[in-house]
């Protein structure tokens, strides 16, 4: 399976790879199904090649004439091999990524990887940036990613880790002093863990529990994020004293890592309170296992003897007093002089003892400061020019990570807040149907119940099951602050937060465990952060006046006080984009930011924005840094926080190079910003009033569109759900959330995941790009100045820059033509017809205006590799496609369930998912 491809002198290493890649996989295919099999797999391939280059009626009509001629086994094989191929070509990708990276290092110091930090901080000095300007901008530099459970990632984690050692192969053949034994035995390697791939099954048996995702999210802490995080913030550190060598730089620990799984229950009913407490525990047994490799290789380098160094009279305090108490003679180390590895003997133990009995350190406050003395001591004898970094290091990771790992936040969905509250309400006899009242009557209550010291609640047991379980959620975020400490759970979430009594209820529930007090004496005590999740058009619109409402009401206002006056809101990219259309969705969560920002700071009150951005395009999803560019310029100092899930935790964090790469891209992109942001607000200049309202009514034709189709078109859900995969996917055991908030066949209570997901599988991603594109021609055909206005916002306005590029990146991989196909597994032809030409119609105007505004003469010209690994894959997804449509075709018109057949096609999406990799 060789592949064909434009010569590109940079991309030529991985052109080789991939080669090499393909011949193995083309032995295995001989080998397991004879020279047929590959005979059939080349044959389909390069008449998908061929169709690429020009269409051509007789090679297509033999392309489905041969696809419709297969049948098992040889068309599970043939559909194994396409999908096979993408794992392997993902895995080179990834590998490339690291070469040009490390080519980048290999350079003299004048060559500078763009989006490095060293890039950053120089281009900090060429901006004669001063030193206290930067200082500032550090102290308030934040950004905080966040991984979920939510079910995108297709790739079985047995695959991504085959993926894992691949890279590693590729990555050690390109060692330049290689001997042939060497090669050869590496090459070895290589074909026997292609060999595994093939051998292994893609798709999961069982949907996976919570507690399995839970494991797959710690995963990444293991393999990468516990040793990249901490050497990000001294690369930062080390590129300041080396630019700026006069001061001496303290870097805040600005960037770090939470978590939603075992945390998440909106729909979910399989995340409960114990669940979340064994996520909790996990956490901490593996931050503490992690400690304690450090901690044990510290030991053994550390073998300093006080016969030769003069230590600290706190170090030798601390061992005099800990060591009796903590260790038994048999535990103690041995050599007296060797003063380090006795305290760290201590520390070791304190360590494994920890939440286990009174030995163990109670806090990593705790640990941190005997760690503070060894390092304190160190600098007594240790030349004060070359730092030992190693405790440093270790330092840093406690600071970050704690003994809670990441800090879980709860999320529920502000309906099942109110069915509790109703009930308890009614049992205690305040009010017989609070659900019922305006919200004007509901405020009013649920104030009265913060203002009262005294408790609300019955016995548990008084209620039904669900509201016990609220309850007890509660009760366990207080557990969890005493056990694990408050940074472990420190914001709870409120999905469909559509009125300010949807917060209040939370901080009720939060008095009733303790969590929120009034005291006796009239003072308060509150901590939980409680943010309300804004997610669809109408609840973006109303959020400025939702959080106006909750401020000016003393008793919110107290609890905002006792939290610093920091107010967290969640933005959602998902059901936004579902609802209105991507550029509407955007446009809107840009402007909800501005308007809410602006209010606040009329309160004094700070805030931060939690983007939760989804994998793919049409749940907000692209390059991790673009997303930062993207916000509005003024909530850059605010802090950041975004969600990275699915397939975008594989793809960025599984190599420990690429996760150094996307956190070092990140980094400097925020810096960057926050230094411009930083110089423009001085001149009062953010952006130009008059690009806000040309996206004002680029957004408003836009919305109109969308909706007249979605929401507007009698036949539009008929059509999605029977010209995608929409009624398979839910067999695709990727994730332990159902596919519906209700399980019911409403367009409403439809997740955004499998929305996008579908619309991706059948080639249109429609979600991603659908309506912009007569918004934008709309506005541009209106005289030529608006052309040209649009031109000037997409070089010169962050936000517009992104969203286009995001355009663009969608109509590449979206394609039409292969999109055409799925007609055929509409039974109404009118209905088919009627609706892909006006997706047709849309594509191309969305095209032809996205070219005029960019100057560019094909889609992503700008960006060569992107545009050149889109072109690779086609002709290894075309194949998948083309199956698929005729696997569901035959599926469908089964009348028992045929598990084969369903195998197959799940077998199709979980390759075409590898293909094109941001799927949902």
């Amino acid at each position: 399976m060789a592949a064909d491809l434009k010569m590109n002198d940079s991309s030529l290493p991985l052109r080789q790879d991939i080669k090499l890649l393909g011949k193995m996989l083309g032995e295995i295919l001989v080998n397991h199904g004879g020279p047929e099999l590959l005979d059939k797999v080349e044959k389909i391939r390069l008449m998908c090649k061929t169709l690429r280059t020009h269409f051509d009626q007789e090679i297509y009509l033999s392309l489905k004439e041969e696809i419709v001629g297969l049948s098992s086994p040889m068309r599970k094989q043939v559909i194994r091999a396409f999908s096979m191929y993408f794992h392997l070509i993902n895995a080179a990708e990834q590998n490339h990524r690291i070469r040009r990276r490390r080519q980048y290092h290999l350079q003299d110091d004048s060559i500078v990887q763009p989006a490095s930090i060293e890039s950053a901080v120089l281009a900090l000095k060429e901006n004669n940036i001063k030193e206290d300007v930067i200082e500032n901008i550090l102290n308030t530099l934040s950004l905080e990613l966040v991984i979920t459970a939510h079910p995108t990632e297709a790739t079985k984690r047995s695959i991504l880790e085959i993926q894992q050692r691949i890279a590693a192969i590729l990555k050690s053949l390109d060692h330049p002093l290689l001997t042939k034994r060497e090669r050869k035995k590496l090459e070895e390697s290589l074909f026997n863990e292609v060999t595994i791939l093939w051998q292994t099954d893609e798709l999961r048996e069982h949907k996976p529990t919570v507690l399995d995702e839970v494991r797959n999210g710690l995963y990444y802490f293991d393999q990468t994020l516990f040793e990249v995080l901490p050497e990000i913030h001294q690369e930062l550190a080390d590129s300041l004293e080396k630019n700026y060598s006069e001061t001496s730089w303290e870097v805040p620990n600005f960037l770090r890592f939470g978590s939603w799984i075992g945390g998440d229950r909106d729909g979910n009913p399989n995340v409960t309170h114990d669940v979340t407490w064994e996520t909790l525990d996990r956490q901490r047994r593996l931050v503490l296992k992690k400690y304690k490799e450090v901690l044990v290789d510290l030991m053994r380098r550390y073998s300093h003897s006080t016969s030769r160094v003069e230590v600290s009279a706190e170090l030798l305090q601390l061992i005099e007093m800990q060591e009796v108490i903590y260790l038994t003679k048999e535990k103690r180390w041995p050599i007296k002089s060797e003063i380090y590895r006795r305290a760290f003997a201590i520390i070791i133990e304190r360590v494994n003892q920890a939440g286990k009995s009174d030995v163990g350190y109670k806090s990593a406050d705790e640990l941190l400061d005997d760690l503070f003395v060894i390092k304190r001591s160190l600098k007594n004898h240790h030349p004060a020019e070359h730092e030992l970094k190693i405790i440093q290091k270790l330092i840093r990771q406690v600071q970050l990570f704690g003994f809670h790992l990441a800090t879980l936040d709860i999320r529920n969905h502000s309906g099942e807040h109110e069915a509790a509250m109703t009930e308890i309400l009614q049992k205690v006899q305040i009010t017989e149907n609070y659900a019922g009242l305006p919200e004007e009557e509901k405020m009013k209550i649920l104030q009265n119940i913060l203002k009262d010291p005294r408790p609300l609640l019955l016995l548990n047991e008084d209620y039904s099951p669900e509201t016990q379980e609220m309850i007890q959620v509660f009760q366990m975020i207080k557990k969890a602050h005493e056990e694990f400490g408050e940074r472990s759970i420190s914001v709870y979430l409120v999905s469909m937060t559509k009125s300010p009594s949807d917060l209040l209820e939370v901080l009720v529930f939060a008095k009733e465990a303790g969590i929120y007090r009034l005291h006796a004496d009239g003072t308060f005590e509150s901590h939980l952060h409680v943010a309300p999740l804004l997610e669809t058009i109408d609840d973006l619109s109303a959020g400025p006046k939702i959080m106006e409402t909750l401020f000016e009401l003393p008793v919110y206002r107290n609890h905002l006080r006792i939290m610093g006056d920091q107010q967290e809101i969640m933005l959602g990219y998902s059901d936004g984009s579902k609802d209105g259309g991507t550029l509407t969705a955007n446009w809107k969560l840009y402007k909800a930011q501005i308007e809410i920002h602006e209010m606040a700071k009329k309160y004094q009150i700070g805030l931060k924005f939690f983007h939760g951005r989804g994998g793919s395009l049409g749940r907000g999803g692209g390059p991790l840094n673009k997303s930062i560019l993207s916000q509005p310029a003024e909530t850059i100092g605010d802090g950041v926080k975004i969600t990275e899930q699915g397939e975008v935790l594989s793809s960025r964090y599984l190599l420990e190079d690429i996760a150094y790469r996307s956190l070092e891209q990140a980094t400097s992109t925020l810096l960057l910003a926050a230094t411009h942001v930083s110089k423009q607000a001085e001149n009062g200049n953010l952006r130009e009033h008059v690009w806000e309202e040309a996206i004002e009514e680029i957004s408003s034709t836009a919305l109109g569109k969308y909706q007249s189709l979605v929401f507007g078109d009698p036949d539009f859900l008929t059509y999605f759900t029977e010209a995608t995969p929409l009624r398979e996917l839910g067999d695709l055991n990727i994730g332990s959330r159902p596919m519906s908030r209700k399980n019911k066949g409403r367009f409403e209570d439809l997740r955004a995941i499998p929305w996008v997901f579908a619309w991706t599988q059948s080639r249109q991603l429609l979600p991603a790009w659908y309506a912009a594109g007569t918004g934008l021609d709309s506005f541009a055909s209106e005289n030529e100045q608006n052309l040209k206005l649009l031109q000037q916002m997409y070089l010169k306005w962050p936000f517009f820059q992104s969203t286009i590029d995001n355009l663009n990146m969608a109509l590449m991989k979206a394609d039409i033509t292969t999109a055409k196909e799925y007609l055929s597994l509409v039974e109404d032809k009118a209905i088919a017809e009627r609706i892909f030409t006006n997706i047709l119609d849309e594509y191309e105007k969305t095209k032809a205006i996205l070219l005029k505004i960019t100057g560019d003469k094909e889609l992503l010209d700008h960006t060569p590799n992107i545009k050149e690994s889109v072109h690779r894959r086609n002709p290894y997804v075309d194949p998948l496609n083309f199956l698929q449509v005729e696997l569901i075709k035959e599926l469908r018109g089964q009348d028992e369930p045929n598990e084969e057949l369903l195998t197959e096609v799940l077998l199709t999406i979980s390759g075409i998912s590898a293909g094109l990799r941001n799927t949902g």
